[in-house]
């Protein structure tokens, strides 16, 4: 029996995303990309700690960061990853409806911190002229915390693409585990998020 019938026959599972073999590889698959992805940033992270000292006379961390902003993002990506839950236990229940509909507030909710990050980037360069040039620390810096907006950014792409699948398709065995990868690594950047705002942010206010 197809995917498609057994989705109007109403017989999926309580997890849909396990139910197939393909299913399944995709998401092992998807740890092992993420277990990658760790990596990458893990060395961004290092790079940003060797180099966040090394600001060529130009604005330091304690001058430059303002930590309500930052914190308003903060706030904001990790009420996504909640409502990205709450998508997860709707596919679990069989509950399209609710399912796009939690998805579609994690995709506001990451446009809303890509647009307080674009913000603070726009600050950044035309009132306290830092930029990728000015200094080591301002490369370590644009270099990371830019490479997670892109994935945030990609995230909100590749969910509002599974939004649309889901309107045509419906939820079945096939769209299943795309949702649900979709999640795995939406709470990964989140968690990445973590980090940047403790490592960056609160360390460059405190020195």
């Amino acid at each position: 029996m197809s995917a498609h019938a057994e989705h109007v026959n109403g017989e999926l599972p309580h997890e849909p995303e396990k139910a197939t073999l393909e299913g399944r590889n995709k998401v092992l698959g998807f740890w092992l990309f993420l277990g990658g992805e760790a990596v990458l940033f893990g060395t961004l992270f290092a790079t940003f700690l060797a180099l966040r000292h090394q600001n060529n006379e130009g604005p330091t961390a304690a001058e430059l960061f303002s930590l309500p902003i930052t914190a308003a993002a903060t706030l904001i990506l990790l009420v996504s990853s909640l409502t990205s839950v709450f998508a997860i236990q709707a596919m679990h229940r069989h509950n399209l409806e609710k399912l796009k509909l939690w998805l579609i507030v994690t995709v506001v909710l990451g446009l809303g911190f890509l647009g307080l990050e674009i913000y603070e980037f726009y600050e950044y360069v035309a009132h306290e002229s830092f930029d990728m040039k000015t200094s080591a620390f301002s490369s370590s810096f644009y270099t990371l915390v830019g490479f997670h907006g892109a994935h945030v950014a990609f995230g909100v792409v590749w969910i509002s693409l599974l939004i649309a699948q889901l309107f045509k398709k419906g939820l079945t065995f096939v769209t299943a585990p795309k949702v649900y990868v979709s999640a795995m690594y939406w709470h990964f950047i989140d968690v990445v998020w973590v980090f940047i705002f403790s490592v960056v942010y609160l360390l460059g206010k405190v020195g």
